[in-house]
């Protein structure tokens, strides 16, 4: 049996890709989520029982619950949820911002975590054990111009996990989890050119993977950052 059954939403690219990696590489169980179908596919072909991948939006509740009762009859109740998904808007000033990007960014980033934590943290209370880890940023402790959507994002991301936290029955634990500055289509986005001179994914996990299965109720509401 593998040693954990481990959750992850936005697996298709960036930290959620090279996570899956790390993990299936080390004898873990994955199921994994992402919007773009094409990737998930690669993914089933590359990784088969017990991993499973689909292709689920965090934003679209009916069809992130449906996928939930699937993981949690088929693949067993998770030992470690990481909330990875997200998006961030393209930089402009706060008031260029288009509604409908700003929303977008909300729902996923936020709307799209506490669906997750809704639909899996249920079964993991039963069985009184687990970790959820929520994907926060420096910009969730901090600030910068021309990304103020995502920055609110992540400050309620620190927000809502240490609430969370607070709410948990000993023997659990919810962390906000920043991950540093890895170079991302998320931070090339952000950085142009500049996210060049971070670290990869791949070498990002290679150290964060190890990290988070590490996270005990000891780290229960505890901001964090991987090294």
């Amino acid at each position: 049996m593998p040693e954990k059954r481990i959750v992850i939403t936005g697996v298709s690219q960036g930290l959620g890709r090279a996570l899956v990696d790390a993990f299936t590489g080390s004898g873990h169980a994955v199921a994994g989520c992402a919007r773009n179908g094409e990737a998930i596919a690669g993914l089933s072909a590359t990784y088969g029982t017990p991993h499973r991948f689909n292709a689920v939006d965090v934003s679209d509740d009916a069809a992130l619950e449906a996928w939930s009762r699937e993981v949690l009859a088929e693949f067993g109740v998770p030992d470690l949820v990481i909330n990875n998904a997200a998006l961030v808007n393209k930089n402009a000033p706060l008031w260029d911002v288009p509604a409908a990007e700003f929303r977008q960014v909300m729902a996923v980033n936020i709307s799209g975590v506490h669906s997750v934590i809704r639909c899996f943290l249920p079964a993991m209370l039963k069985r009184k054990s687990g970790v959820i880890a929520n994907l926060s940023s420096g910009w969730g402790r901090s600030v910068a111009p021309e990304v103020a959507p995502y920055c609110a994002s992540k400050w309620a991301i620190e927000g809502l996990t240490k609430a969370l936290a607070a709410e948990l029955p000993s023997g659990m634990a919810a962390v906000p989890v920043s991950p540093g500055v890895v170079n991302t289509e998320m931070l090339q986005s952000c950085f142009g050119d500049g996210a060049a001179m971070h670290q990869t994914p791949e070498e990002w996990a290679e150290t964060a993977a190890p990290f988070f299965l590490a996270l005990s109720p000891e780290d229960n509401g505890r901001s964090v950052t991987t090294p």
